[in-house]
């Protein structure tokens, strides 16, 4: 299946696929699930594996990516039939940004769905964050790995042990802090620009990046929190910890702003997030909007139509409406070209010239 380098809309009924659709190629881009938290919920019942291949075209050459996960074996992602030897080293490559309606996530749950966000970002601008917060993860996991066995075993714990991984948080934690810091700065003015016009300038909103490293050196909070790393069995300093304010004036948004006012927020974000990359990997990344009409006013929707008109390039809808989407796409004024998905097939398509 061929698809336009402009705008593609899957329609189709809810669980028709549309969104299966839309995580295939978020998935080919990225490596990972943007709806599935670990690679087995993305096999189908009754499977033991899954397999996605699809092209890309950069600088007029087609490119071939490929993912295949089975039960029990390492995952496999291939480019023009080579293998990787680190997942890692395509991240960046396909650079994608997703809207959809589980954004809202982001201002109303944990941190963590935070720091996820921005470090999906940040790793698709710099392979170097990206390696440093997989060393940072894996020395955690080790660390408070040998915290729970010297609780459990009732022993006194060997710090001198802890050294070695340690080491490992201080130096990549540091690293990771200082990029995270850059790239809010970064953010910051593309982020005020979309929500501005978003809201047509009617209020103010804000975002800033919060760690305990701003007050502390890695090293000094490290040892400050020894007992307490030993009665909760866990590290309970460092960059794993890290918070994003999102603020509507001087309010947090997931405490006081409305629903359309956290909708803009998310949408802003992700907006800001696809200038950003775009602005460093010199073309546009393939934006993919998953069921939002639904979610948005009519100002907002005139807003973002206006947006997709000028600003990008190849982008994916899903709507269960066909007669709305082809409403709201006669407004741009741009051609596309509408797929119908039924049972997570291609049924017919259907080209509109404007």
């Amino acid at each position: 299946m061929r698809f336009s380098p402009r705008i593609n809309v899957l329609v189709g009924k809810n669980g028709s696929g549309k969104t299966n659709l839309v995580d295939a190629i978020y998935y080919l881009g990225l490596s990972k699930s943007a709806f599935s938290s670990t690679d087995l919920q993305c096999i189908r019942q009754g499977d033991n594996f899954f397999l996605l291949r699809g092209s890309f075209v950069m600088q007029e050459k087609t490119i071939e990516v490929s993912a295949m996960v089975q039960s029990g074996s390492k995952k496999i992602m291939r480019e023009d039939g080579l293998d990787y030897q680190k997942i890692s080293e395509h991240i960046g490559k396909y650079p994608m940004v997703l809207i959809a309606p589980d954004d809202v996530d982001l201002i109303r749950e944990g941190s963590e769905y935070r720091r996820r966000f921005m470090d999906s970002v940040i790793s698709q601008l710099d392979k170097s964050y990206l390696e440093n917060l997989i060393q940072y993860n894996q020395a955690l996991r080790l660390r408070n790995g040998l915290l729970k066995m010297y609780f459990e075993r009732g022993l006194a714990i060997d710090w001198t042990a802890m050294e070695s991984y340690d080491t490992i948080l201080i130096k990549s934690g540091n690293l990771v802090f200082s990029r995270r810091k850059q790239f809010v700065e970064e953010l910051r003015p593309l982020f005020n620009h979309y929500y501005q016009y978003l809201v047509q300038n009617s209020e103010h909103a804000d975002l800033s990046y919060s760690s305990e490293l701003t007050e502390v050196s890695f090293e000094e909070g490290l040892m400050k929190s020894r007992s307490k790393d030993a009665a909760l069995q866990r590290t309970s300093f460092g960059i794993h910890r890290d918070d994003y304010d999102f603020r509507l004036g001087e309010e947090l948004v997931r405490k006081f702003g409305s629903q359309g006012q956290q909708k803009s927020f998310v949408i802003a974000l992700r907006l800001a997030q696809f200038s950003i990359l775009e602005r460093d990997k010199g073309f546009k990344p393939i934006l993919l909007l998953d069921d939002i009409f639904d979610k948005l006013d009519d100002i907002r929707i005139g807003r973002l139509l206006e947006l997709i008109k000028s600003a990008f390039g190849q982008l994916f809808i899903t709507d269960a409406r066909l007669e709305r989407t082809r409403a709201l796409l006669d407004q741009i004024h741009i051609p596309s070209t509408i797929f119908n998905i039924e049972q997570g097939t291609v049924s017919a398509y259907e080209q509109k010239e404007r």
